[in-house]
């Protein structure tokens, strides 16, 4: 059947309409993925720190990545065996220990930057005990380590963990390690002496107030703080890596760490500054 003009021209309408359509469509399409190629991919910070720092650091991730986009990558652990980690070439780019002995190391070996270097916090050690112990920790203190039901005491591995030599120094100063050296059970770092004492292979355990604080909230333990006089400061140093790759957004979080957010969150964890 032949169309009449009046149809022909209404058809050609609607086919150029058709095209005209695809064009943009995919002129469209063509722009977002130009756009899309041309944004650059997020910044990722790899941070080594120390177990200390394991409740108190994520919440300080979360916060810095909200508000720069730039995402941080945390590794966990004992700040010699960082530190080890660190001398054998491994790719980071801030390192956080807890103590300001191990950066210095890394920067005497050039392998950090020694005008970073800065002390973000000091950290607390406590004895702590599993909630349903009946240590009486409030009016013993550490004398309470004597009762004949402790059998295990943790402790972070002294060689590699800055609490762990604290813990120690805390015994000799109470006149207590002679006395219970037997007894002691090494982790690798504070977190690990902790779940020694959570798996109830310890029945106390010296860690950081930062890791009694968490394990606190969740109703697994409570602690007796040692008093700061009866071992060495416990200043926790960051500093950033020499071979680091992004080395303006690392110095942007170090800053970070010292803004009153970061140290909001660090004192609900029991740093002080």
């Amino acid at each position: 059947m032949l169309m009449r003009p009046v149809e022909k021209t209404a058809m050609r309408s609607i086919l150029d309409g058709i095209v005209s359509l695809s064009v943009l469509l995919a002129a469209s399409f063509l722009a977002l993925a130009m756009t899309a190629a041309a944004r650059p991919a997020p910044v990722e910070l790899s941070v080594a720190a120390a177990a200390d720092l394991s409740s108190a650091l994520k919440e300080i991730a979360a916060s810095y990545e909200q508000r720069t986009g730039v995402r941080l990558r945390l590794s966990f652990g004992a700040s010699g065996m960082l530190t080890q980690e660190l001398q054998n070439g491994a790719p980071f780019d801030v390192f956080l220990s807890a103590d300001m002995d191990y950066p210095r190391q890394l920067i005497a070996a050039g392998l950090a930057e020694d005008n970073t270097l800065v002390q973000y916090a000091r950290g607390k050690l406590v004895l702590w005990i599993p909630s349903d112990s009946r240590l009486d920790l409030e009016h013993q203190g550490m004398t309470a380590l004597l009762d004949p039901s402790v059998k295990n005491i943790a402790i972070a591995n002294p060689q590699h963990a800055p609490y762990g030599r604290a813990a120690i120094a805390a015994l000799k100063h109470s006149g207590l390690y002679d006395r219970i050296k037997d007894r002691l059970v090494m982790g690798e770092n504070v977190a690990q002496a902790a779940q020694f004492v959570e798996s109830g292979n310890a029945q106390a355990g010296f860690v950081a107030l930062a890791r009694a604080r968490a394990l606190e909230m969740s109703g697994k333990g409570k602690y007796w703080e040692v008093p700061a006089e009866n071992y060495p400061p416990l200043d926790q140093g960051a500093v950033i890596l020499t071979r680091s790759q992004h080395k303006r957004e690392a110095l942007d979080f170090l800053r970070y760490l010292a803004s009153s957010q970061a140290l909001e969150l660090l004192r609900k964890f029991g740093f002080a500054k």
